[in-house]
C-alpha cells in the first residue's frame, strides 16, 4: 500500500469535516459486510492483518476489514498491462489541465478509509474499512480538503472527482463497486484493458455516476463533460496518443477553462511557451520590415547604415503603410525617421 492509513487514529465529531460533492455533504454508509462481498479464493488471497500492523504493511491490499482484521490482495502479480491505464490517466489529466489553465491532482494508488462508527458492533459499521484505488483524481485540488498524510478519509476529506479501477484479472462489480457506492463516491471508472484475460467480460470502460438512487451507468463522464466511455477506454489503452484523443483532451480542457474563465495563458508552462512563440513571430515580422524598407531605400539610391533602422523610433510598431509611404517620400535615412514619426502622429490624431 503506497499510502497507508493509521486505522488507530480517530477524529472527534466536532472536528470531522464532511466529504462533499459539489459543496454538498454526502451521506455515506459502511456498505454490506465483507461476507456478502465476492472475493473468491481463485482471484484473491485473504490473510490476517491486525489493526496494529496495517499501517506498516507494504502489501497491495484491495480491501481491509477491521471487523475481522482480514485483508484481501490479488493473487496475480502486478503487470504493466494493469498499471498502464492508471498511469495514462495522470498523463491525460495533465494535458487537460494545461489547456484549462488550472492544475489537476492525481494521487495514484491511494488508500480510502471508511472510519468505524463508535458504539456500533462490527457487523453494523462499528469497525474501520480500507480500500485501495488504482488512481484517484481531483479536478480542483486548490479548493478542497485533500487527503491526510496517509489516506483519504470519508467524512474528513473531499471525495476525488474520479476514482479509476483497472480490472485486468479482477471484477470490482462483485465487491468493491458496492463499497464505492455505499461510501458516496461521485464517479467511478472501471476499465477492462485490451490485454485482460477475462474472456467473459468485454473490453472497455464503464462509467458509474452517483445519482440519488445510487450508481448509474453513464455514457460519458460527469467530471469531464463530453468525454465518452468509448473514447476514455481508447485513451487509456492506446500505445501512443492519437490525434483524435489529443483533440478530445484539448476540447475538454477548453470547455472546463471557459466555465472558469481560465485558459492556456493561466498555466505557467504554456504561458511561457506561448510568449516565446509570440516573440519569435514579432522577431520574424521585424526582420521582414527591415528587409522591405532597406530594399526600397536602396532601390531609390539612398544609402543606409548597417544598423538601420535600429535608431528609428516606433519602427517595430508602425503601420506597414506608414513605412512604405516614408520610404517613398524621404530624401535620406534621417528624413525617413522623421516621416515615420510624422505619419504615425497623423494616424493617431
Amino acid at each position: 500500500m503506497q499510502q497507508r492509513p493509521d486505522v488507530r487514529e480517530r477524529s472527534s465529531a466536532s472536528s470531522r469535516r464532511a466529504s462533499t460533492i459539489n459543496g454538498q455533504a454526502v451521506r455515506a454508509e459502511p456498505g454490506p459486510p465483507t461476507s456478502e462481498l465476492d472475493f473468491d479464493d481463485c482471484t484473491y488471497r485473504r490473510f490476517h492483518l491486525s489493526t496494529e500492523d496495517i499501517e506498516d504493511s507494504d502489501r497491495r491490499v484491495e480491501l481491509w476489514d477491521g471487523a475481522t482484521e482480514t485483508a484481501f490482495e490479488v493473487r496475480e502479480p502486478t503487470s504493466p498491462h494493469h498499471e498502464r491505464p492508471s498511469q495514462r490517466l495522470a498523463t491525460l489529466a495533465e494535458r487537460i489541465s494545461l489547456v484549462r489553465g488550472r492544475p489537476i491532482q492525481c494521487f495514484g494508488t491511494m488508500s480510502l478509509k471508511m472510519p468505524g462508527r463508535p458504539g456500533l458492533p462490527p457487523d453494523e459499521g462499528g469497525a474501520d474499512r480500507v480500500m485501495e484505488a488504482d488512481q484517484s483524481l481531483y479536478l480542483h485540488p486548490q479548493r478542497v480538503q485533500l487527503i491526510g498524510p496517509t489516506a483519504m478519509v470519508v467524512g474528513e476529506h473531499h471525495y476525488p472527482d474520479i476514482v479509476l479501477e483497472v480490472d485486468l484479472t479482477t471484477d470490482v462489480r462483485r465487491n468493491k463497486l458496492k463499497l464505492y457506492e455505499a461510501w458516496g463516491f461521485p464517479e467511478l471508472w472501471v476499465d477492462v484493458p485490451e490485454e485482460s484475460p477475462r474472456r467473459k467480460r468485454s473490453r472497455g470502460t464503464t462509467i458509474y455516476v452517483r445519482e440519488e438512487s445510487g450508481f448509474q451507468v453513464a455514457d460519458e463522464s460527469q467530471a469531464f463533460p463530453g468525454w465518452s466511455a468509448a473514447d476514455i477506454h481508447t485513451a487509456l489503452n492506446e500505445d501512443l496518443l492519437s490525434e483524435r484523443t489529443v483533440a478530445i483532451l484539448e476540447r475538454i480542457g477548453a470547455k472546463l477553462g471557459a466555465a472558469e474563465g481560465t485558459g492556456p495563458d493561466d498555466d505557467p508552462l504554456l504561458r511561457s511557451q506561448r510568449e516565446q512563440a509570440r516573440q519569435e513571430v514579432r522577431l520574424e515580422e521585424l526582420e521582414f520590415r527591415t528587409a522591405f524598407v532597406r530594399q526600397m531605400l536602396t532601390t531609390r539610391g539612398i544609402d543606409v547604415v548597417e544598423n538601420f533602422p535600429d535608431d528609428v523610433p516606433g519602427f517595430a510598431t508602425a503601420e506597414p503603410s506608414v513605412l512604405a509611404t516614408a520610404a517613398l517620400s524621404c530624401v535620406d535615412a534621417d528624413d525617413f525617421s522623421n516621416h515615420v514619426q510624422l505619419l504615425t502622429a497623423q494616424l493617431r490624431g
